[in-house]
């Protein structure tokens, strides 16, 4: 019963806690923030249920597990199909396997993070939790009517929970309000999420088979002008959400603003649903536009690489520095998928999970390190490891992580795109290697100057991370961990389905 409710209880579970929240009066924060954690760590299990029986079970002939399929309408169509019209068809492959896990790790610690929030508490979870709905929907939906329909309940909140809780950043030469960044945001990602209707409505009506199925239409061929027409409008539609260059530059502003579970979510999480979304529809329903014009792709994400890391480089917010580290981090996932490489798209769908968990603790930290100093420029913070040891220790874990420092998450993720790169565009790997040549250089500078420097004037006045900030940086740290020591399981879960979607785009040419 568990494995065949599993997928519609991560989606339904934060749905329902954010209606109960509704009818709880504000008052009653403390039993929200007691729900809250108790739905997150419900979640969180859930999600590690999922991964670990994807592991040892594996999947189906459709490559997939504890698919369900609802039906819900019927449309018109020129072939008769079992699952014709639009259904919600659950189901995860060993791509989405891990996205979900990554989802649930970022969720609860997300949680922990938020319980010491007082203003409009009960509004702001209930905002998180249907963010977080969105988010698994799209990683399990199978049909691509209820894909976009969960991708838009992933964004749209965005707009309040940063234009509410969060904050503006006056920073020397610019000055970026919370409502700024907040409009920024919401205007790219709906801008962007017009190209990706106008292309599952342009794929529905051309396959004739009224249908939204994914599984169904990656089955039939659509003709090859189609696909190299409507292919780029799901790669720059999804691309922008992956921080694509140039379309990018809400991103960091997004992050800043953000209060830090959002902006632990933002990065760590809603920024793969860029990328899954051209694996899950792009790739696999229009194989041969993905061949066509992965040679862009590949050179976007090089730039994303470079200019990311030289822009992280020139920043002296702590914020707008992982901000722009992880505009130059999704390049190499945007890069590794673009060689249709089994190790590149392997070592990027890998490097979307490690850089989840990274990101999350990286934000995780700076959160505690501002509630404490009220500063985030770097120019000012000086030998914080002194006062704030436990904090330091997870955010240096995070950017050695960064630096792809063997033995931590981020090594085995890049290593993997690297060797994809190298046997396709041996160039543009080399491009690579300079982008994490530069990312060595500005964290190596971040880590000696703001925390193991000399230590500054108010050192003395902060303090470290209470209990519930430990326990969520150390989930996170220790994940980064895991991956890093042990990541066969999670190449081996991965694995399998990339080998089975570039047979498919192979194939198709």
């Amino acid at each position: 019963m568990l494995d065949k409710y599993a997928l519609a209880i991560l989606i339904a579970l934060p749905l329902l806690v954010a209606a109960l929240f509704i009818a709880i009066p504000s008052r009653y924060i403390d039993a929200i923030r007691r729900l809250s954690i108790l739905s997150a760590t419900v979640s969180l299990f859930l999600s590690v249920y999922v991964f670990v029986r994807y592991y040892f079970v594996g999947s189906d002939d459709a490559g997939l597990q504890f698919s369900q399929n609802w039906h819900w309408m019927e449309l018109p169509g020129t072939g008769p199909l079992s699952a014709s019209g639009i259904s919600l068809f659950l189901g995860i492959d060993g791509i989405s396997a891990p996205m979900i896990l990554l989802t649930g790790i970022v969720m609860f610690t997300g949680v922990l993070i938020s319980v010491g929030l007082h203003d409009h508490g009960k509004d702001f979870f209930i905002l998180y939790f249907m963010l977080i709905a969105g988010v698994f929907g799209v990683f399990v939906s199978m049909d691509m009517f209820f894909f976009f329909f969960f991708y838009e309940l992933a964004v749209l909140p965005m707009y309040l929970l940063i234009g509410v809780w969060g904050s503006s950043s006056s920073f020397k030469s610019f000055n970026r309000t919370k409502e700024y960044s907040a409009m920024k945001l919401v205007l790219y990602l709906v801008a962007a999420s017009i190209l990706i209707w106008v292309s599952i409505l342009a794929i529905f009506v051309e396959s004739g088979l009224g249908t939204f199925n994914i599984v169904e239409l990656s089955k039939i061929s659509l003709s090859e002008d189609f696909q190299k027409i409507f292919f780029p409008l799901l790669m720059i539609g999804f691309g922008v959400l992956a921080g694509l260059w140039p379309f990018h530059t809400w991103s960091p502003d997004g992050h800043v603003a953000a209060p830090t579970a959002v902006s632990m979510v933002h990065a760590g999480v809603l920024m793969k649903l860029g990328a899954f979304g051209i694996l899950r529809i792009g790739m696999t329903i229009l194989p041969e536009g993905a061949e066509f014009w992965m040679p862009v792709l590949i050179g976007l994400g090089t730039v994303n690489v470079i200019y990311g890391a030289l822009s992280a480089m020139a920043q002296s917010d702590l914020k707008y520095i992982i901000g722009y580290s992880s505009v130059s981090h999704m390049g190499y996932v945007l890069m590794g998928i673009a060689t249709l490489h089994s190790l590149g798209v392997t070592g990027a769908i890998l490097q979307m999970f490690s850089h989840g968990i990274m990101t999350a603790a990286f934000f995780a930290a700076v959160g505690v390190i501002y509630n404490r100093t009220h500063t985030r420029d770097i120019q000012v913070l000086r030998g914080l490891a002194g006062r704030m040891g436990i904090t330091v220790s997870i955010f240096t874990i995070a950017a050695l992580a960064s630096i792809g420092l063997p033995g931590l998450s981020g090594f085995v993720a890049e290593l993997l795109v690297f060797l994809g790169l190298f046997a396709t565009y041996p160039i543009l790997g080399a491009l690579g290697v300079i982008g994490a040549g530069i990312t060595a250089v500005y964290i190596l500078r971040l880590l000696s100057s703001t925390f193991f420097g000399p230590v500054g004037e108010q050192s003395t006045i902060y303090t470290d991370a209470t209990r519930t900030e430990v326990l969520s940086m150390s989930v996170l740290a220790g994940f980064i961990l895991l991956v890093g020591l042990f990541p066969f399981p999670f190449i081996e879960v991965i694995g399998d389905s990339v080998d089975q979607l570039l047979m498919h785009v192979q194939g198709a040419r």
